[in-house]
């Protein structure tokens, strides 16, 4: 049976944010259907839309989970910040006021960009969800990898001619990944302007002061997140790509240290965008995190309460 998707709408921190939803196939007369597990809430990375997560939502609500991925302020179909307001706490705030709206703890599943959101969004607020998913990203990040996704999305500024443009744009940036023969799943990401391709994105995320400014801006992010990560309780699982250029070994390590109890999916062959890499794996290792690690906390949880 297939999921029952739908399309929906959130009020961010006063930005609207788009949003589809994936549901567990509904329940027949005969009793068929996938018993319900919970919520599941996707975030992606910077420059992407809620389209990433696409493979992984159907896979979820077969599994019995309700997942939605959402776009972020200034991506996608949500609204652009009035004020250009791209920064963590404005992300944080978004996010707070989606899972106020759904009301329910949802786990969280953070690529990256929506990574950082959730890491700082839990460590800050431990009532805020039930686990997180750390997909490519950690309080230590490398800023030559970082500086190699801002250049590729600054290089695209201009537009492209056609959709082939883009499509070779990508595949040069990610020469790990199988490029697709039809590029028209693009048009989800790209929107035509007077004859030429956009990515559908806030320009004005791009902006960054000079460099004394970025780099006082980085390690005040850093320690940040470290604070942040420390104070998280809740099942948490990093999904690093082995071939990662964002989260090195080193920075994967120092996560598990702050946060003791979590665990870690070193997928091989997969780089930054590991969803995208090797989907399999990637699902594969969320559905064992559902099943053992977050299965695991309820019992104990149960247990504790019977005390």
């Amino acid at each position: 049976m297939d999921p029952v998707i739908t399309q929906s709408e959130f009020r961010g921190d006063g930005v609207t944010l788009a949003a589809d939803r994936w549901d567990p196939p509904t329940q027949g007369t005969g009793g068929s259907g996938v018993a319900k597990k919970g919520l599941v809430l996707l975030l992606h990375g910077g420059g992407q839309t809620r389209h990433s997560w696409r493979n992984t939502g159907r896979s979820l609500a077969a599994d019995g989970w309700s997942a939605i991925a959402v776009d972020a302020r200034g991506h996608g179909d949500s609204e652009w910040a009035p004020d250009g307001d791209y920064g963590i706490d404005a992300l944080v705030a978004d996010l707070t006021s989606v899972i106020g709206e759904v009301g329910e703890k949802p786990v969280l599943v953070g690529a990256s960009m929506g990574g950082m959101t959730s890491l700082i969004g839990q460590g800050e607020n431990p009532e805020l969800a039930r686990g997180l998913v750390l997909v490519d990203i950690a309080p230590k990040v490398e800023t030559a990898g970082t500086a190699e996704i801002m250049d590729f999305m600054r290089s695209g500024l201009d537009g492209f001619e056609s959709l082939d443009d883009a499509a070779a744009a990508i595949a040069a940036y990610t020469p790990n990944r199988v490029r697709k023969p039809n590029p028209q799943g693009l048009r989800k990401n790209l929107r035509l302007r007077e004859g030429r391709w956009y990515w559908h994105w806030d320009p004005a995320f791009l902006r960054q002061g000079d460099e004394p400014t970025r780099q006082a801006d980085s390690s005040a992010r850093y320690a940040r997140a470290r604070d942040a990560a420390a104070a998280i309780s809740v099942p948490t699982m990093l999904v690093r790509g082995k071939q990662s250029n964002v989260v090195s070994e080193e920075g994967a390590k120092e996560l598990l240290e702050l946060i003791p109890a979590a665990t870690l999916i070193d997928v091989a062959g997969a780089g930054h965008m590991v969803a995208g890499d090797d989907n399999d794996v990637f699902s594969g290792g969320l559905k064992d995190f559902w099943t053992k690690t977050l299965s695991q906390r309820v019992t104990d949880d149960a247990g504790r309460g019977l005390e």
